[in-house]
C-alpha cells in the first residue's frame, strides 16, 4: 500500500507540473506581444474613439469627470491659495509624438490650499485645450504636478499672442526629432517665467486629457494669460498643428473662482 500511495503521489506531482508548464507557455506569448495602444488627435485614432482603442482607455468614453472644459458659470470662492516655489532645472525636451515636454529636475513645488505638489514635467498644447466663456486661446500650457501619494495637480496657462516668451523660446530652440530626447546640459530653465503676474485661477476636478483619461487631477487654470509670439505659435504647430482635446461635458461640476 505505501508504495502504491508513493506512486500515485508521483503520478499527481506530475500531471501538476505538466499543468503548470502548459499554463505558463500559454500565457507569457500573449502577455509579451502585447502593445501600448497607438492614439492620435486625429484619423481612426482621434479623440472621439479613444474609449474604443483599449480596454484601459475606458474612462475617455464612460468617465464623468473629464477635462478639458468651457470655464464659465463659475462660483466666487476663497482667496488665491496658491503659492510656487520653483527652482532652476537642467533643459530636458521631448518630442513624445503628441507634444514637446519639458522634464523637470527635482525640487520645484507648488501649494495649492497647504498641500504641497512636485514639478515634474509641463508641455504645450493648440489651441488651448480649456475655453473660458467659450473662447480658446491660440495655445495653452500644462504645469504638471503630483504629491507624495501620487494624486496630481495640473497648473494651465493660457497663451494668446503678443511678445515672445524667451523660455520657451529657449525650449523651441532645442526640440529634438520625434520621439527622442534632448538633454541640454549648458542650459537651465525656471518655470518661474512661464507664471502670470496675477495668481487669480479657476479650479475644478477632472481628468487627464490624454489617454487614458485618469480622473481625480486637481485642475488650476490661471485667469490671466501669458504670450507667446506669432512665430513661437507656428514653429509648434509646424510639429503638431492640433493637439487639443476637445471639450467635455461639465456634467454639473462646479467650477470655482479665487481671486
Amino acid at each position: 500500500m505505501n508504495s502504491r500511495n508513493k506512486n500515485h503521489g508521483k503520478k499527481v506531482m506530475l500531471l501538476l507540473t505538466i499543468f503548470i508548464a502548459t499554463l505558463s507557455t500559454i500565457s507569457t506569448p500573449a502577455l509579451a506581444g502585447e502593445v501600448a495602444p497607438h492614439w492620435r488627435y486625429g484619423g481612426a485614432e482621434n479623440p472621439t474613439q479613444w474609449g474604443s482603442l483599449s480596454k484601459d482607455f475606458a474612462l475617455c468614453e464612460s468617465g464623468r469627470d473629464q477635462s478639458p472644459i468651457n470655464i464659465k458659470n463659475t462660483v466666487e470662492s476663497t482667496p488665491s491659495k496658491i503659492s510656487f516655489d520653483y527652482k532652476a532645472s537642467p533643459l530636458v525636451v521631448i518630442n513624445n509624438g503628441h507634444t514637446i515636454q519639458v522634464n523637470y529636475a527635482e525640487g520645484s513645488t507648488v501649494t495649492i490650499d497647504g498641500e504641497k505638489y512636485a514639478l515634474i514635467q509641463f508641455h504645450f498644447h493648440t489651441p488651448s485645450e480649456h475655453e473660458i466663456n467659450d473662447k480658446a486661446a491660440a495655445m495653452e500650457l500644462h504645469l504638471v504636478h503630483r504629491n507624495e501619494t501620487g494624486k496630481l495637480a495640473v497648473v494651465g496657462v493660457m497663451l494668446t499672442k503678443g511678445k515672445a516668451n524667451p523660455l520657451i523660446e529657449e525650449v523651441w530652440k532645442n526640440i529634438p526629432a520625434t520621439g527622442k530626447t534632448n538633454t541640454v546640459s549648458n542650459i537651465t530653465i525656471n518655470a518661474v517665467k512661464l507664471l502670470p503676474i496675477s495668481k487669480a485661477y479657476y479650479s475644478y476636478a477632472g481628468s487627464l486629457t490624454t489617454p487614458p483619461c485618469s480622473e481625480g487631477v486637481k485642475w488650476n487654470v490661471f485667469v490671466e494669460p501669458m504670450t507667446i509670439s506669432e512665430e513661437q505659435i507656428e514653429a509648434f504647430e509646424k510639429l503638431y498643428q492640433v493637439d487639443a482635446r476637445p471639450i467635455q461635458p461639465i456634467n454639473g461640476r462646479s467650477v470655482q473662482l479665487h481671486r
